[in-house]
């Protein structure tokens, strides 16, 4: 039991390790698409980890929390792609040096083989 709960607050505080990366690249990077990856996988790596810490330190909570980080790991990923084809569509264009976008290019070339 002493060994759960110290896995737990390990897994704790690596979750917050990686909540607080996320929203530092949230803040850091210059674009949507740059800050929605950021967000989107730093934040999901560190609320599943919370989220199982927290199962581990309580037990008794441990299916509540599995069933909670399935329903994130599943989620947050397609809402993010979702926000990203929608920002794609609306007209924002990706921060880039060069000026290449990469889904531009694939989306021209699958409409010239159709």
């Amino acid at each position: 039991m002493i060994t759960l709960s110290i896995i737990g607050h390990i897994m704790v505080a690596v979750g917050s390790v990686f909540l607080f990366l996320g929203a530092l690249g949230i803040y850091r990077l210059p674009d949507i698409y740059s800050r929605m990856q950021a967000g989107t996988k730093a934040t999901t790596l560190g609320a599943l980890s919370m989220i199982i810490g927290v199962g581990l330190i309580q037990p008794e909570f441990f299916t509540k929390t599995v069933i909670i980080a399935l329903f994130i790991a599943i989620s947050n990923p397609i809402s993010s792609h979702a926000l990203a084809r929608g920002s794609h569509r609306a007209g924002i264009k990706p921060f880039s040096k060069s000026g290449f976008d990469a889904y531009d290019t694939m989306k021209e070339k699958m409409e010239k083989d159709l």
